[in-house]
């Protein structure tokens, strides 16, 4: 097969990519390129910004050159339901008329979660702070390609406060942990098959450790912790977990997917 043409849909809007540029090192579509091309150093990679007219215009123009679109993460929140937001919706909505094969990262699966029907709502157990620990997969899970070398229960980076409280229609849960029930999930929805992850395997601990801090003061405010005792014992935990994760186990889902787009 030639090289990958993948399609990377920004979460972010500007200043929220700034804040991620500044905590994390790189705008939350430029951090998931830099690792498809650690994995397929050849892959072509497009990024486009829903907030963009003219750059979704054009993509779905294109839309048949690409061989996989990956929504990435970002800071919004779909309750919101700003413009922006409603345009990142609708351009998923898009997509999915299309024959695409579509991976979701964490605001990107609560994105095409809602275009699909299903709903996201802020996460009855809490949020995930960085981290995501003892994340289970389901039976339907590791029957799944996406999981394919994955342990079968296992702790990653992730960061939301909000979760797809009711999934699409016919979608198939693939993973949980105790915080959300749906950590991962597949669905079809128009010509797409939709691949969806709660949790970040394309961001690094140290990343994480950033963005905390940067959110810090909200965090407080939003009595995610009780005390800096408690922040400080949050801290050492990642810093713990950093030690025992390897580039091959954290990013072994966007390694399957793109295997599954050469074959």
């Amino acid at each position: 097969m030639k090289n990958l043409n993948i399609l990377i849909v920004e979460g972010n809007i500007k200043e929220d990519s700034e804040f991620f540029i500044k905590a994390a090192g790189a705008s939350a579509a430029d951090n998931l390129k830099n690792l498809i091309l650690k994995l397929e150093p050849t892959t072509n990679t497009d990024i486009i910004n829903p907030g963009n007219d003219d750059e979704t215009t054009n993509a779905l123009k294109n839309m048949s050159k690409y061989n996989g679109i990956v929504f990435t993460g970002g800071a919004m929140r779909i309750n919101d339901m700003t413009n922006v937001i409603k345009k990142h919706i609708k351009f998923a909505t898009d997509c999915f008329e299309h024959k695409n094969k579509i991976l979701a990262i964490c605001w990107g699966l609560q994105v095409c979660s809602t275009a699909a029907g299903g709903k996201v709502n802020p996460g009855k157990n809490g949020a995930h702070i960085g981290i995501a620990s003892d994340v289970i997969i389901k039976d339907d899970g590791l029957k799944h390609f996406i999981y394919k070398d994955k342990k079968s229960i296992f702790t990653s980076p992730a960061f939301n406060f909000d979760e797809v409280s009711e999934i699409p229609k016919d979608a198939i849960l693939l993973s949980s942990d105790k915080v959300n029930n749906v950590m991962g999930i597949i669905f079809n929805r128009g010509n797409s098959e939709i691949i969806g992850l709660q949790y970040h395997p394309d961001y690094e601990y140290y990343q994480m450790l950033n963005l905390i801090e940067g959110r810090k003061e909200r965090l407080f405010k939003n009595k995610h912790f009780s005390d800096e005792e408690d922040y400080q014992k949050h801290i050492t935990y990642i810093k713990s977990e950093n030690e025992s994760l390897n580039f091959n186990d954290r990013t072994c889902e966007v390694r399957n997917w793109l295997n599954y787009l050469k074959n």
